[in-house]
């Protein structure tokens, strides 16, 4: 994650910003086995992509502190480890 979020600080000669890494990345980060099935129809499978792509955006933007030591330290100390 860290490495997409560094790439997107090149959006200005890439034109891939968050939103658009987010778009390509996020179905085979979060896959889905329902979406894979034949039971789910075009435009489920589509809103739960569009789901997946805001996730994953949501993480980019701000991986700095949802993978900093300092939130794992306080984790770690609020499960008792």
């Amino acid at each position: 994650m860290r490495h997409l979020s560094r790439l997107a600080d090149y959006c200005s000669i890439t034109n891939m910003h968050t939103k658009n890494l987010a778009i390509v990345w996020a179905p085979n980060l979060l896959r889905s086995k329902q979406i894979e099935s034949a039971c789910f129809s075009g435009t489920a499978a589509f809103m739960e992509v569009r789901i997946q792509s805001v996730v994953v955006e949501f993480i980019l933007n701000h991986v700095d502190v949802l993978f900093s030591s300092k939130l794992s330290s306080v984790i770690r100390d609020g499960a008792g480890l």
